[in-house]
Parts: structure tokens; sequence; C-alpha cells
């Protein structure tokens, strides 16, 4: 079995949600193969149990939980089994997410409450449930750090998906708001926001229409990759201690806004 590709992240426990695919993987594989033991939380436990086997094939450490994180009691569950199985996370990436069009024309009322309860109030659960280890990692370590990943909607006119932008305007100012109050406690609060990233949100988009426009862009834009993403996370865990990437917008480099 390979050694980690460096122990940058040795001693720290990490948590990524939404971790069966895209980004969420992306970010798991990244941060194992920098020494952090991983704790992978989807709904897809088949998707988590392969991702951890292959992990573990490096040598390094993941451990899947099947979870829908939208249930708050089951992520308090989920909290207290990876304080168990691994120990106090010291890293804990909110990734899960779903993007839906909603356009007044033709309106949907389950895509709408569906993006608030993934997008902005798993995102809630996991804080609640992990914040108590996020500072209890930091004062052992040194550092411990919240990373939420957003997306550049949520800064811009996002026509036709106002229930998306609006979720992801609510996790910016979230992480504004959660770095005033744990930064003096040494836990870095961090907000990725992404451009176009070519991943499995666009297929969960039901309109035909609407996949065919996105999927349009690609003529003129090069989309971001999963891992693109991953390396920005990474990069900003591995600062020293005193350094907070507060906001990073990661965009394609022909993609205006």
């Amino acid at each position: 079995m390979s050694a980690s590709l460096t122990s940058e992240l040795a001693g720290r426990i990490a948590v990524v949600t939404g971790a069966s695919s895209g980004i969420g993987e992306q970010v798991a594989q990244a941060l194992a193969r920098r020494g952090a033991a991983v704790a992978l939380l989807a709904r897809r436990e088949d998707r988590l149990t392969a991702i951890c086997a292959d992990i573990e094939a490096r040598g390094e450490r993941a451990v899947p939980f099947s979870v829908d994180v939208t249930d708050s009691a089951a992520v308090d569950d989920v909290a207290r089994r990876v304080r168990e199985t691994l120990g106090p996370a010291g890293i804990v990436v909110n990734n899960a997410g779903i993007m839906l069009p909603t356009p007044l024309g033709d309106p949907e009322p389950k895509d709408w409450a569906d993006q608030t309860a993934l997008n902005v109030g798993a995102v809630n659960y996991t804080v609640l449930a992990f914040g108590g280890q996020l500072v209890e990692a930091a004062a052992a370590h040194g550092v411990a750090d919240l990373v939420n990943i957003a997306s550049i909607a949520g800064k811009t006119l996002f026509p036709g998906y106002s229930a998306y932008a609006a979720s992801k305007s609510y996790v910016i100012h979230l992480g504004r708001s959660l770095r005033a109050e744990l930064g003096p406690k040494q836990v870095r609060v961090t907000t990725v926001e992404p451009g176009i990233v070519d991943t499995e949100l666009q297929s969960h988009i039901p309109s035909e229409e609407s996949r065919e426009r996105l999927a349009g862009t690609r003529t003129r834009i090069e989309w971001l990759t999963p891992e693109d993403v991953a390396d920005a996370v990474t990069y900003t865990v591995c600062l020293p201690p005193r350094v907070n990437l507060a906001e990073i917008a990661i965009l394609p480099t022909r993609q205006p806004a």
C-alpha cells in the first residue's frame, strides 16, 4: 500500500457531506491523500463504501456514514458516531446540495422546498452537529476548519434559479457570521463559491430544455472539474493556522460571473 501524498493533515479528522460523487468525493480523496482520516457522509451507501475502499487501498483512512443530512436527528447521530470512530472532527466540509430551476411561470413548490431543505437546512444541521467538535479540535491541534460550499450564483443574478441562488446567498452570509463567532476560537470558516462545475448537479434538473441550455455553455466555456474545487479546499485547510481564506470564488476562465 502506498503512503499518503503528504502528511500535512496527519492527526486531523475530516467530515465531508455529499461525498458520494462530484466535489464531495474529490474533496474526501484529496484530504485523505494529505493524511487526514475522513468520514464520508451521503445517502448512497454503495457509493460511499466503494470510495472508502479506494482510499483505504492506498493506506489511508476513510469511513462511510450513510445519512440523509436533511434529517437533523440523523446528522446528530452521525456526529456522535464519527467522534466515537475517528475522534472529534477538525475539518468539516459542508458540500451536499442541489440545483433546480424555479421559474415563476412554471411553479413547482417541491423544487423550492427541496432546495431550502438541502442547501440551507442541511448546512445548519451539520454546523450544529459538528460545531462543538470543531472548537474542541481547534483547542487540541491549534486550528480547525469549517468549509461551506456555496456558489457564485449567491452573488450574481441567476434568472430562473432564484431559490437556488437565494439558498447559496444564505450560505455565504452564514459563513461570514460564523467566522466572526468562531475565529476567536481558532476555527477558520471558509466559503467556496464555484462557477459551473462538471458534476451530477446538472443531471438532477428535470427540465430537458434547462439541461440543454446549460450544456450549451460548453461550446464557449471550459467547465471546472470537481478536482479543481477540491484543490482549493485542500489548499485552504493546509495553510498555517494564522491564515484564513474567508471566501474563495473559483470560476472557469471564460465564465464572466
